[in-house]
């Protein structure tokens, strides 16, 4: 990844002030620029857990991860977005619903975690906020996408072993990325908040 590339990336994560837009934040274009710049470690870390979990060579197991980890971020991700912002402006949650009472402010960042409601003064806790609860759906797409392209590139693999390796190296690598992600909220509230 090229350096100007990360450094708009870790921009648009750091600084959630700067994703302001009047029609509200679609979440995949933060979210994004975090994957791709954490990708190459995953691809490594993945590479890692399933070389020793499924005994593939190094060579094996990393050529599964980055094929995986592409589909997963450049398909899986963006199509897991898309439907989520569907379900959320089909059930009602593309309306502005106030920030007054606890429960709308729960509701701001997981129903419509997808597409933020534009609330300026809060978007520096929500931006992170909603970044964490997107990767719950986003862990279970790339669980799904990857497993099969394992699944696929080695047909003889017993299906509950893969299954479980795949799992396992992506609780790693979300868990990372919660991680991070909770880092920046910690921050955001530390040196933002009221």
């Amino acid at each position: 990844m090229s350096p100007r590339l990360l450094l708009i990336a870790l921009t648009l994560v750091l600084l959630p002030s700067l994703a302001l837009a009047n029609a509200g934040v679609p979440m995949i274009f933060i979210s994004m620029p975090l994957m791709l710049a954490a990708l190459v470690p995953i691809i490594a870390i993945e590479a890692f857990v399933l070389a020793r979990s499924l005994n593939l060579s190094g060579k094996s197991a990393a050529l599964a991860s980055l094929t995986a980890n592409a589909a997963s971020t450049l398909v899986g991700v963006p199509l897991t977005w898309v439907v989520l912002v569907l379900v959320q402006v089909l059930t009602g949650g593309g309306f502005a619903y106030g920030m007054v009472r606890l429960l709308t402010k729960i509701l701001a960042v997981t129903w419509q975690a997808p597409w933020l409601i534009p609330y300026a003064d809060d978007l520096y806790w929500m931006i992170p906020t909603a970044q964490l609860v997107l990767l719950i759906p986003f862990f279970f797409a790339s669980w799904f996408v990857e497993h099969k392209i394992v699944r696929w590139m080695w047909r003889d693999l017993d299906p509950a072993v893969a299954r479980a390796a795949v799992w396992r190296a992506n609780l790693i690598t979300y868990g990372l990325l919660a991680v991070f992600v909770l880092g920046v909220l910690v921050w955001a509230i530390w040196t933002q908040g009221p």
